[in-house]
């Protein structure tokens, strides 16, 4: 995939998808140390893809929704935000955010192109990456 025009090559993909694990592992790991209820987890582990409706707004605006909901800074904020004041339930909230955005990142889920479809800076995703395949074994 590096070959396309837009994405970087393949060692720097693999250096993203290993760190998105990395911060998967950590936010996992903090988790339990905290004592956080995994119930809780469960039920909100996929809950940032909700963002992914934003595609009903258009692509590009879709995109930029997705963004907001798939960037680390969101989730520090709010961890930073419950751990000095004390809310123990938002930085349980951030961990699991966390740990979806890395969850992402390590199956090679990126953040979205606007306006483009099936395009991320991990590369291409979907029918997009299947269309690609095809072509490079031909």
């Amino acid at each position: 995939m590096s070959s396309i025009p837009g994405f970087p090559p393949k060692s720097v993909i693999t250096h993203l998808r290993v760190e998105g694990f990395v911060a998967l592992i950590a936010a996992v790991t903090t988790y339990w140390f905290l004592g956080g209820n995994w119930w809780l987890f469960a039920v909100l582990l996929l809950a940032p893809d909700l963002s992914f409706f934003g595609l009903y707004a258009g692509e590009t605006a879709g995109a930029k929704i997705y963004n907001l909901a798939h960037t680390y800074a969101v989730p520090a904020l709010l961890g930073a935000i419950g751990w000095f004041g004390g809310v123990f339930w938002l930085t349980e909230v951030a961990l699991i955010w966390v740990a979806h955005i890395g969850l992402d990142r390590a199956l090679g889920y990126g953040l979205k192109y606007p306006g483009v479809a099936h395009h991320t800076h991990l590369g291409l995703i979907g029918p997009a990456r299947k269309a690609a395949r095809s072509a490079d074994a031909r």
